[in-house]
């Protein structure tokens, strides 16, 4: 019998990789917290907030409002839901409820009241192992997966083998997977990445080109790398690999170059479909943090990750000039000009 599927979300991205496992006829016990939406998707075969061009063969899908029903009728557990809405989607299920499970993180953020990652609140909350925790990553907006454009999806964790069977549901057409073992380096990476496109929209807000954009993401490239180093993640050498490519593959071992790292940064800082961008964009063109957020009325991880990265490097202690500017803009309202004019200074 196969592995059984849930998905804990039903935003844009729990969306998406809900489309990429039944297009692969896998059955989803999928967590919709309105019950309108659950009708609308039912009836209508698409979910009327997020992604309204997906249709669904609604026979794959088991869905309910009780996250606990899709947590014990399912093997992996798939969570697609902002790291700030983690504790009160979640938070009041018992560790029994996880017993045997495997959690497959999709969350691209760190707890904002505690600066941790997902796998050390499920560690600490539910008794979930580190071997029983994956993190699905990489450049991979959710409306290119819409459109079925092709996209790479990187599986992480511990346990190769079990990731890599993992990783085999999603593979299709139109997603490409690669797995690795740097289970914490690439989510603190993608934590990052959250916040230097913030930083490039703010940019892009106050009419910096190309030329300083490109400058700009390069030296936030250099300095998620030495924060990375430091904290001990194991790919970060660009151009050196620790084995000759598979010979059957031609797939070399991860670097620092890889799509998890360096690919979702630039995607991220580039991209329209950003969400991060898109928030830092109205920050440079002078809306406040709050207007902002309840303009997009989607979450920007980066601006809460400002602040978590901002206090885990008081002990990291890695020179974070980009990183904390940012956080000094959305935080401690700073101008975003004259942040921008201290960035100016220390570019490389």
């Amino acid at each position: 019998m196969g592995q059984k599927f849930g998905i804990i979300g039903s935003g844009s991205w729990a969306t998406a990789l809900t489309k990429i496992l039944t297009d692969k006829k896998q059955t989803v016990n999928w967590w919709v917290r309105n019950e309108n939406h659950i009708r609308h998707i039912a009836e209508r075969r698409h979910n009327p907030s997020y992604l309204s061009s997906v249709n669904f063969d609604t026979s794959l899908l088991h869905m309910s409002s009780d996250v606990r029903t899709v947590v014990r009728e399912s093997d992996i557990i798939v969570i697609a839901i902002p790291s700030s809405f983690l504790e009160q989607s979640i938070g009041h299920l018992e560790p029994a409820d996880w017993k045997d499970k495997r959690v497959v993180s999709a969350v691209k953020g760190l707890l904002p009241q505690q600066d941790i990652l997902v796998n050390y609140y499920l560690q600490q909350q539910f008794n979930i192992p580190l071997e029983h925790y994956f993190a699905v990553l990489g450049p991979c907006h959710a409306e290119e997966v819409a459109a079925e454009k092709l996209s790479y999806l990187t599986f992480s964790g511990t346990d190769i083998t079990m990731a890599s069977t993992i990783a085999s549901h999603f593979t299709n057409d139109y997603i490409n997977t690669i797995v690795n073992h740097d289970i914490l380096g690439v989510q603190y990476a993608a934590v990052l990445k959250n916040i230097y496109a913030v930083g490039a929209g703010i940019a892009h807000g106050l009419e910096y080109g190309d030329n300083f954009l490109s400058v700009y993401i390069a030296n936030a490239a250099d300095e998620m790398a030495e924060f990375l180093r430091r904290f001990g993640a194991e790919h970060i050498v660009v151009g050196e690999h620790e084995h000759e490519e598979d010979p059957y593959t031609h797939r070399k071992t991860p670097n620092y170059a890889a799509s998890v790292y360096l690919g979702d940064l630039l995607v991220t800082c580039y991209s329209p479909y950003s969400r991060n961008r898109t928030f830092g964009n109205m920050i440079g063109k002078g809306y406040s943090v709050k207007t902002a957020q309840l303009e997009m009325n989607m979450v920007a991880e980066g601006y809460n990750a400002a602040k978590c990265i901002f206090n885990i490097n008081q002990s990291v202690k890695a020179p974070m000039t980009l990183a904390e500017t940012v956080y000094r803009i959305l935080w401690e309202h700073v101008n975003p000009g004259l942040g921008f004019k201290r960035i100016e200074q220390v570019l490389i």
